[in-house]
């Protein structure tokens, strides 16, 4: 099976970008139902973490070294992995049910793995960088 490529012209052309704006909408949408007293906590955090996944990436592919788009990424996953956390503290506290705890789950987790398929590709255009057919003293063996 082979995956059509595209060319990347903007952060918005990002399957990852998208999802993750897909992310953020769950976890407004949620916190919507949230109680009020949580306005200043919870639900802001919650808000924030998703915010923060997305403008990450975003600003990330607008700079101009590799290392600050793989710092930005890394920023991007934290927040991710906040965001999980937000999402299980919410179950606990019974402002979401566990379909919605689920379908948050799956969203971030489909986000984690486009994250770390970006950060992977990005790391592979280092100058320098070794595959496992390039480590030092390994050889390569043709097949016929």
């Amino acid at each position: 099976m082979t995956v059509a490529r595209t060319r990347i012209l903007s952060y918005r052309d990002l399957v990852v970008w998208q999802r993750a704006m897909d992310l953020t909408d769950v976890a407004y949408e949620v916190t919507r139902s949230f109680p009020k007293d949580e306005r200043f906590a919870l639900t802001s955090q919650m808000q924030r973490s998703a915010v923060s996944i997305p403008s990450n990436i975003a600003e990330g592919h607008g700079r101009e070294h590799l290392g600050e788009y793989l710092h930005h990424l890394s920023i991007a996953n934290g927040s991710l992995m906040e965001l999980e956390t937000q999402f299980v503290i919410a179950s606990r506290r019974q402002y979401i049910d566990q379909a919605t705890l689920g379908q948050g789950l799956n969203l971030s987790g489909d986000v984690g793995r486009l994250l770390a398929g970006l950060v992977r590709a990005l790391k592979a255009r280092r100058p320098g960088h070794q595959t496992p057919d390039t480590y030092p003293g390994k050889r390569r063996v043709v097949l016929p």
